[in-house]
């Protein structure tokens, strides 16, 4: 389904000189209808904005990548570092180990209700380990790095001299030039039947035909760049954007124009109401992941979102940077 307005597509502005590291597109911003009335609450209501143009990254951020900022820095990841006891009273001792989480395939059809039936807190789990003790990231070097918490994301950012995108930024970026369609290469999943992205096919969760010629991560680049020559906006793992999460309806914007450069919402208003107990701040997080499948979850799309706990990191999970022009 589009929106409300028939897809078109944007005129870029000229590129201004030439890129600030290697891999980066020049997107030249513009206005564009911001989520999506027609599929998750937490996308609408679909309203205008607009974003200044800004550099980023063609790639997803990859295990070889972090490897290097790991090398120089020393950098321990927060999965790889026992939690803090202060930070979460009357947690069990064995969950506040070093771990992560993991997405464990069930061998059986299992109540989609409970996320537990197939997501596991697995120690040793990080980003050297994706799967556990006993995996590493040995032939999957190209892969984009997972199991980092925000504050790992931000770290990496620092060094390389790059900022992670707003989530008006990465959606704009990610619907490539086309303006209300569904996806991020027009309104139809398999155009002429070719999958677009690394995405569950089969019965979720415990049936992954695996069409797409992978059961995890793959591989950057693999799949076809959307209308601005960027790879895995859709699919393959999600991405942090550097937004505090809140319902669209409820962020301030213009009640009559255009909203410029939006950045979401306030650290205090994203906790997640249904865990009162719980004072952990969500951020934005945009593009699914090759767990997302029309049996169970349809965000493979430019305005799907959904909230992250910066303190918690997965396997299906990673990021992407950009540059503002100055």
């Amino acid at each position: 389904m589009t929106q409300s307005i028939l897809p078109t597509k944007l005129i870029p502005t000229s590129v201004p000189g030439r890129p600030p590291a290697k891999d980066m597109i020049w997107i030249s911003g513009g206005k564009f209808l911001m989520g999506s009335d027609h599929h998750y609450p937490e996308e609408a209501p679909a309203h205008r904005v607009a974003v200044d143009g800004f550099w980023m990254d063609k790639f997803l951020v990859t295990n070889a990548q972090f490897q290097k900022f790991v090398k120089a820095t020393g950098y321990v990841t927060f999965a790889e570092r026992p939690a803090n006891p202060d930070h979460y009273p009357g947690a069990k001792p064995e969950l506040l180990q070093p771990s992560s989480t993991v997405f464990v395939k069930p061998d059986r059809p299992v109540s989609k209700d409970n996320h537990y039936n197939w997501w596991s807190y697995v120690p040793g789990a990080n980003w050297r380990h994706p799967e556990g003790k006993g995996s590493s990231i040995k032939g999957r070097e190209q892969h984009p790095v997972v199991h980092l918490a925000y504050e790992d994301v931000e770290a990496y950012a620092r060094w390389i001299g790059k900022e992670l995108p707003t989530e008006a930024e990465w959606e704009f970026a990610a619907r490539g030039g086309l303006e209300g369609a569904d996806f991020a290469w027009g309104d139809d999943f398999y155009p002429k039947g070719k999958q677009m992205a690394n995405t569950w096919q089969g019965e979720f969760p415990f049936e992954n035909l695996c069409t797409d010629g992978y059961d995890r991560t793959s591989p950057i680049g693999v799949f076809p760049a959307n209308g601005y020559g960027l790879y895995d906006m859709i699919g393959n793992v999600w991405e942090w954007t550097t937004d505090w999460y809140q319902e669209h309806r409820q962020i301030k914007k213009s009640p009559c124009c255009t909203t410029t450069n939006p950045r979401g919402g306030e650290p205090e208003n994203s906790y997640d109401s249904q865990m009162p107990e719980s004072k952990i701040p969500r951020k934005v997080i945009k593009g699914g992941s090759f767990l997302c499948a029309p049996s169970y979850c349809q965000r493979y799309r430019p305005a799907a979102r959904m909230a992250q706990p910066i303190d918690t990191s997965t396997c299906h999970l990673g990021f992407r940077l950009i540059v503002r022009r100055a």
